[in-house]
């Protein structure tokens, strides 16, 4: 028979750890800047400014920082993670380095559940922050291995697809969106026209589509959607059961099926972005931005250069936002490297003649 004053001093235990845990995860937040809302160079004739939301300065580098402390935050307070909790992630990448930053804080194991195709620079940043890395073959297996894993191991899941939108507070609370409107209130534009955001788990789509919604601002919502990922066809056709044999070569972005997370009624507006569009656009901006960054703000800008170019054929001037997900530095063995876009058969030639039109003369032509 089990004593409750063990069971009492069980629970003790246990919620001494939980508050410990949060004070931590605040504490790290405590030290960290809010991220910068950087000029994109776009002629000042046009009447229109361009803002990147450099979300590559959070200390894991990347736009997934956030999501990582939510979910970590999410999960501690839900009862899910507790002291020596193994936790486990389906993650192609930049997901599982923060993660791995916040188990490590915390003194928990961590794995990586990724493809195997995973750039070699994201496995050594996983690996770095003291994370362990489980590769699978299909991109799709990362599911039921990860739940697999956690199983095994007594561990939990902590299933970013599923997670992400409701364990970040969309109605402020520091969120991005509150964020990005605090950082543009002495701007010329205060209210953006657009917030342009790509899909991973769906997370911050919903989050920033939920708070414009809130707070009764016009600024409409547009997600960009990279090659072989099911979001754009699933919102448009409201098929919500859509999947592809296929993952997304942008890594961060892109899914084979529609996650959990993904709310595509928040959403004003989704735009298709090739492979080799969004590869060429991290390159040609490098030369604007005097650095070099990663796939999915490339399929981001290309889709706010459709609007720009939309808005001014409209003779409309505004602000538009969207974000810089993490640094190049991630990608020199993928995206940068000529000899692997060349492997996959991208042709960069048509969308770098495309960009060159359009920041000489503001017209896009995206097909």
């Amino acid at each position: 028979m089990i004593d409750n004053y063990d069971i009492d001093r069980s629970c003790a235990r246990t919620r001494g750890w939980t508050s410990e845990a949060v004070r931590i995860i605040e504490a790290d937040a405590n030290r960290s800047a809010d991220t910068h809302l950087l000029r994109y160079p776009l002629p000042a004739e046009w009447g229109i400014d361009l803002y990147l939301k450099d979300e590559s300065t959070h200390p894991t580098g990347s736009l997934k920082h956030r999501l990582a402390r939510s979910l970590f935050l999410y999960a501690i307070c839900n009862g899910w993670v507790t002291e020596n909790t193994p936790v486990i992630e389906a993650s192609s990448g930049s997901t599982a380095v923060s993660e791995a930053y916040f188990a490590r804080l915390l003194g928990l194991p961590f794995i990586a559940v990724m493809p195997r195709s995973t750039s070699r620079e994201k496995v050594s940043l996983i690996e770095w922050h003291g994370g362990r890395c489980h590769f699978v073959d299909e991109p799709g297996a990362i599911y039921d291995e990860s739940r697999r894993l956690a199983a095994e191991l007594d561990g939990h899941f902590m299933d970013q697809f599923t997670h992400a939108e409701r364990a970040t507070d969309w109605r402020g609370n520091n969120n991005i969106a509150e964020s990005i409107f605090e950082q543009l209130a002495l701007e010329p534009h205060a209210e953006p026209a657009w917030v342009v955001v790509g899909a991973g788990t769906g997370g911050t789509s919903a989050t920033i589509g939920r708070y414009l919604r809130f707070r009764r601002h016009n600024t409409r919502l547009a997600v960009v959607d990279p090659g072989n990922s099911v979001f754009f066809d699933a919102w448009r056709d409201g098929d919500p059961n859509r999947t592809s044999d296929s993952g997304s070569l942008i890594e961060g972005i892109g899914r084979p099926r529609v996650e959990p997370s993904f709310v595509g009624q928040a959403i004003d507006r989704m735009i298709k972005v090739p492979d080799a569009a969004s590869i060429a656009t991290i390159r040609w901006v490098e030369k604007a931005l005097g650095r070099r960054v990663g796939g999915s703000t490339g399929t981001n800008l290309w889709g706010v250069f459709v609007l720009v170019s939309e808005l001014l054929q409209q003779g409309r001037s505004g602000s538009i936002v969207t974000l810089l997900c993490d640094g190049g530095e991630r990608y020199t063995h993928t995206y940068y490297d000529d000899a692997w876009v060349a492997e996959r058969g991208l042709d960069l030639a048509a969308p770098t003649a495309a960009l060159d039109r359009f920041h000489a003369t503001g017209e896009f032509r995206a097909d």
